[in-house]
C-alpha cells in the first residue's frame, strides 16, 4: 500500500507532530507517489496550528475508462489571503481590511451620500439622461451661429410647442457635448461609479479572497449544490480539486476550495472603463482643437492661425507654430471624367524654417505630427494660367458659380477692346474640374476645349490663347483630439473586462464526518455546467475499504 506523507515544518511557540500519514485506495489506484516535482502550499490548519505541506503527484483522470495521466503543476502563493470562517457560532478571523489608495478619498464621505450615489435606479436614470441629451444633441445642428438657431427655432413658431432658440443657447445645446448640463451629467455617472464600486463591489472582492470554511454539514447543505459521500476521504478530494485548478485549503476535517477569483474583478474593471471613456469624450468635446482651410497651391500657412479651440480645456502646444506648404495639388480621374480621388503635397517646417516632414495625403490618407491630424476633405480651382499672343503667361483668378445640385462650375474672363470702352467685353472660360476649360467668344459663343499644359492655341477673334496650367487649391481639415487614446483604452478595458465578467466563480466546501464526505458548492455563473462538474468530481473519489479506513487520530494529532 503507498501512502502519501505530510511532513510538518516547525513553527514557533506550537507543537506540530512531525509527521501524520493518510492511507487511501485513491492514492493506490489512481496515484502514482512520485519525487516531488513541483511545489505547491497545501494549507492545512489544525485548530491555531499551520502545517506548510508539499505535494507530487500524477493526476490520473479518467471519464471514458481509460486512464490518462495529467501531469500537472499546482501552486498556491505564500502569501495567501486571510482566514474567516463563515458558520454561526464558530470563530471568527477577520481579514485585514486595507484601503486601496484609491477609494481612499471616499473614506471623509458620509455614508448616506455613498448610498444615495451607488443606488442602482439612479444611475440608470443618469445613463438614460445622458442618451437622451446625445441624441437631442445629433438633432440639433452643432456650431452653427446665433443667427442660424434664431431661423430654425423662432419664438413665433416653436418646436413641439415650447422649444425656441432661447433654449439652445441659454442650455448650450449649440454644442451639446461641452456644455454644462451634458458635463455635469457625466460627473454624476463617474460619481455613482465609482461610489458603487466602493460600496459594493471592493467588498466583494475582499469576502471572495477570503478562505471561509464550514464546520457544520446542515449549513454545507445549504448551498446550491450539496451531496454526502458515503465511505471517502476528503484528502483524496483535495487532491482532485486542485488537479483541476481550484486553490484547496485544509483545516482539520473541513475542506475549502474556490476558482475564478478573476471573474469577481470584472465589475470593477468594467466601471474603470466606462470612467474612461466618460474622460477620454469630456477632453475630445472639451479640450479639442479644430479648423478647414483651403489653400492654393505654391502658398502657405501657419498651423495656429487656422486651429479654434472647442472648449474650456482647449491647451494649443507648441506644434501650431509649424508652417505648412502645399507643394502641389492634383487629381485623377475615372474614364467617364469624373473625380476618383484627390491629392496634396505637403511640407512641414518648424519655426526655424527647417523642413521636420513631407507628406502626400489624400482622402482616407491623413497627415499626423504632433498631435494635429490634417484630413484632405475637398478641392476647389484657384487660378488658371493662360498666354495671349504669345504673353504671359497671366494668371486668372476662378471663381465659383452657383448651381443647382452638388456638380461644381469654375469661370474666369479675360477682357479684351479698350480700357475705356463702357461695355468691357472678353474672353469668358468655365471649367468643372482642373482637366479641360471650356473657351466662349465676346459674343458667348462656344469656341473650343483645351485641356491645360497641351500647349495647343486657341484663335478667338484674332486673339491666341494657351491655356497654360489650371491650378487648384486643397481643402484640409485640421483637428487635435487628445481623448482619442482614453477612449480607445477604455473601450479595450470594457472588451476585456466583459470577457472575463464571463468566468465563473465557483466555491466548494467539504467536511470529513466520521467515515462521509459532506460537500457542497456554488457559483456566481455556469448554473448548468456546476453540477456536472461537481458529479464528475464525486465520481472520481475513490471509495475507502475498511481495512484502509483511517482512525480520526491518524488524521488529525493534536
Amino acid at each position: 500500500m503507498e501512502s502519501l506523507s505530510f511532513n510538518s515544518t516547525q513553527i514557533p511557540k506550537q507543537v506540530i507532530p512531525q509527521v501524520f500519514t493518510i492511507n487511501s485506495h485513491l492514492l493506490q489506484s489512481n496515484f502514482k507517489c512520485c519525487r516531488f516535482s513541483f511545489n505547491t502550499h497545501l494549507h492545512t490548519l489544525c485548530s491555531s496550528r499551520n502545517l506548510s505541506l508539499r505535494i507530487g503527484c500524477e493526476l490520473k483522470i479518467s471519464s471514458d475508462g481509460k486512464n490518462k495521466p495529467i501531469p500537472k503543476k499546482i501552486i498556491l502563493s505564500d502569501g495567501a489571503p486571510s482566514l474567516s470562517e463563515d458558520v454561526s457560532g464558530n470563530e471568527k478571523i477577520p481579514a485585514k481590511s486595507r484601503k486601496s489608495g484609491m477609494m481612499r478619498p471616499f473614506g471623509s464621505v458620509p455614508r448616506k451620500l455613498l448610498g444615495v450615489l451607488s443606488n442602482l435606479p439612479l444611475a440608470i436614470g443618469e445613463m438614460f439622461v445622458i442618451a437622451a441629451l446625445m441624441a437631442l444633441g445629433t438633432f440639433i445642428d452643432q456650431g452653427e451661429a446665433p443667427d442660424f438657431y434664431f431661423q430654425k427655432y423662432p419664438e413665433d413658431n416653436p418646436v413641439f410647442g415650447f422649444f425656441t432658440w432661447r433654449w439652445v443657447l441659454s442650455l448650450g445645446f449649440d454644442h451639446m457635448f461641452s456644455s454644462p448640463v451634458f458635463l455635469g451629467m457625466l460627473v454624476l455617472l463617474a460619481a455613482s461609479l465609482m461610489a458603487c464600486t466602493y460600496t459594493t463591489q471592493i467588498p466583494l472582492v475582499k469576502v471572495a479572497r477570503r478562505w471561509s470554511f464550514l464546520h457544520s454539514a446542515e449549513a454545507i447543505l445549504k448551498q446550491e449544490f450539496a451531496d454526502t459521500l458515503p465511505r471517502a476521504s476528503v484528502h483524496d478530494l483535495g487532491i482532485i480539486l486542485m488537479g483541476a485548478g481550484y486553490e484547496v485549503f485544509l483545516k482539520g476535517p473541513s475542506l475549502y476550495a474556490f476558482k475564478g477569483l478573476a471573474g469577481r474583478f470584472a465589475p470593477i474593471g468594467v466601471h474603470l472603463a466606462m470612467l474612461l471613456i466618460m474622460v477620454g469624450g469630456t477632453l475630445s468635446a472639451a479640450g479639442s482643437f479644430k479648423g478647414s482651410v483651403t489653400v492654393p497651391q505654391g502658398l502657405n500657412f501657419i498651423l495656429g492661425d487656422v486651429m479654434n479651440p472647442t472648449g474650456f480645456l482647449s491647451t494649443p502646444t507648441q506644434t501650431f507654430n509649424t508652417e505648412v506648404h502645399v507643394n502641389r495639388f492634383y487629381m485623377d480621374y475615372y474614364e467617364s471624367g469624373e473625380v476618383s480621388q484627390f491629392y496634396t503635397d505637403l511640407s512641414l517646417f518648424d519655426i526655424d524654417g527647417k523642413e521636420v516632414l513631407r507628406k502626400t495625403i489624400s482622402v482616407n490618407d491623413p497627415l499626423r505630427y504632433g498631435g494635429i491630424t490634417m484630413y484632405q476633405t475637398d478641392w476647389g480651382f484657384s487660378a488658371l494660367q493662360i498666354l495671349k499672343d504669345g504673353e504671359g503667361p497671366f494668371n486668372l483668378a476662378v471663381a465659383p458659380l452657383k448651381l443647382n445640385g452638388d456638380k461644381k462650375l469654375y469661370g474666369t474672363f479675360l477682357p479684351v477692346g479698350g480700357a475705356d470702352s463702357p461695355n468691357v467685353q472678353g474672353i469668358s472660360m468655365l471649367a468643372r474640374d482642373l482637366q479641360s476649360i471650356v473657351l466662349y467668344d465676346q459674343e458667348g459663343k462656344f469656341v473650343g476645349v483645351r485641356r491645360p499644359g497641351s500647349k495647343l492655341p486657341i484663335d478667338i477673334n484674332g486673339i491666341q490663347i494657351e491655356i497654360v496650367d489650371a491650378i487648384g487649391s486643397s481643402g484640409l481639415f485640421l483637428k487635435t483630439d487628445p481623448g482619442v487614446p482614453i477612449v480607445y483604452g477604455g473601450f479595450g478595458t470594457l472588451m476585456l473586462t466583459t470577457c472575463i465578467s464571463f468566468l465563473s466563480h465557483s466555491q466548494i466546501w467539504a467536511l470529513q464526518d466520521g467515515t462521509t464526505v459532506v460537500i457542497g458548492g456554488k457559483t456566481n455563473r455556469a448554473k448548468v455546467e456546476f453540477p456536472e462538474e461537481m458529479n464528475r468530481f464525486l465520481d472520481m473519489i475513490p471509495e475507502i475499504v475498511e481495512s484502509s479506513l483511517p482512525k480520526q487520530s491518524e488524521i488529525i494529532n493534536h
